[in-house]
């Protein structure tokens, strides 16, 4: 296989698409031709020019004020083993969506609040709920998210919070059997995590009874609503018991949230911490595809190459994405692949495997990879175009995170 010579050096672009930080940049690349130019699949979302474009917005040029938090989390009028927990993770200066909100939540009031994802929000809302649970006997908890992913990632937060207090949780999510979700409901768990497809069928079969949960939370509320849950979101809403606490959590704020806001929520107290779209820790270019060169050549010799240790992979269909990882595999990259034809099983191990480093690569949907959190992902490469540029803004945010260098590389085809 002949390896193909990547240039250092500015992008293409303008210089306001280079970011603070070192590492390789790719331009001007030549590649020897392997075959055929790759195919162009039906309805690509976006030419050339709408990348660059997605980069050029996606850039932060304003200088971003550093936030003092107002609290550590001692100073929080919570229970003592709950402060105990929190320390034992590690925990010690709250983000900036938890030293806004928590305060707020422990007083019981609705709260929205506009934070992206990675930012600390589920501590947000999980220890000052926990501590209403302690607190006030016989509560219990309703945690809507998206995604399957999102849902078990929430409640693996919530065990180590609330360990040694007899606190526990159901997840109740689609793609999995019904039946062991129905068995944890009749235990009362404190928390029930579901998605709203789910949440739904349980209601429907009488599994679920929203009789007792006077707390409900919406996290990534307008990725459910992208995802078409609307409908379902207002049902469930309408079936808790008034009075009830409310809160809401949202990357953006739609029409369609503020009508939900408006049916569901009373005089919520607003918190927003989205001071900027994309991280100026990420850095941003394109890998350019000439005619007659091999798509899949010129992504080896990225993953082959130093400093790729960690690398998440968009594609845009769940055939396209799975079709792609077991190309690399059978490359000798160690890969594994999420998305919606995968079982809840299949997925939750090869997220696993991403996570604890025993692959390198990990393919995925927009909507398989929604609402997760994965530290250290070194490169995220956008191997096929995103549809809108909310949805590269959401791609390119899983790397450059907590304060580290991250890179974000697009493909697209020269022709």
């Amino acid at each position: 296989m002949p390896q193909h010579r990547f240039n250092k050096g500015p992008s293409r672009f303008s210089s306001k698409t280079r970011p603070s930080g070192g590492g390789a940049h790719f331009r001007k690349h030549s590649f020897n031709s392997r075959g055929g130019r790759p195919a162009q699949k039906r309805g690509t979302p976006a030419p050339f020019s709408d990348v660059s474009k997605f980069i050029n917005r996606a850039v932060i040029t304003e200088v971003v004020e550093v936030y003092s938090p107002e609290h550590q989390f001692k100073d929080f009028a919570i229970d003592a083993r709950l402060k105990n927990n929190i320390a034992l993770k590690g925990y010690i200066i709250p983000t900036p969506i938890q030293d806004k909100t928590i305060p707020h939540i422990l007083r019981g009031e609705d709260v929205v609040g506009v934070a992206n994802t990675g930012t600390g929000k589920t501590a947000a809302f999980l220890v000052p709920l926990i501590n209403k649970i302690i607190t006030e006997q016989g509560s219990r908890v309703l945690v809507m998210v998206p995604t399957r992913e999102l849902a078990l990632q929430i409640a693996d937060e919530l065990k180590g919070f609330a360990k040694g207090l007899g606190i526990y949780s159901a997840v109740c999510v689609g793609g999995a059997n019904i039946n062991p979700q129905i068995s944890e409901l009749r235990r009362t768990p404190a928390f029930v995590i579901g998605t709203p497809g789910r949440l739904k069928d349980l209601l429907e079969r009488r599994a679920l009874n929203l009789g007792d949960f006077r707390t409900a939370v919406l996290d990534e509320a307008d990725r459910m609503l992208d995802m078409g849950f609307i409908n379902d979101m207002r049902k469930i809403l309408a079936l808790l018991p008034a009075p009830r606490h409310t809160l809401f959590f949202s990357a953006t704020l739609s029409k369609e949230i503020e009508k939900l806001i408006g049916e569901f929520m009373h005089a919520p107290t607003r918190i927003s911490v989205k001071t900027r779209e994309t991280s100026a820790t990420i850095d941003q270019d394109v890998v350019r595809v000439p005619r007659g060169s091999d798509k899949l050549d010129i992504l080896h010799d990225l993953l082959i190459a130093p400093g790729f240790d960690k690398v998440l992979i968009f594609g845009r269909t769940k055939h396209g994405v799975e079709r792609l990882s077991k190309n690399l595999v059978a490359r000798g990259i160690k890969a594994e692949s999420i998305h919606g034809n995968k079982t809840q099983g299949k997925r939750q191990r090869a997220l696993d495997l991403f996570k604890k480093d025993h692959v390198q690569v990990l393919c995925a949907t927009d909507v398989a990879a929604r609402g997760l959190d994965i530290g250290g992902v070194s490169h995220v490469i956008n191997y096929d175009l995103p549809n809108t540029h909310d949805d590269y803004v959401h791609r390119i945010g899983r790397t450059g995170r907590a304060g580290k260098q991250g890179k974000a590389l697009t493909f697209i085809d020269t022709h």
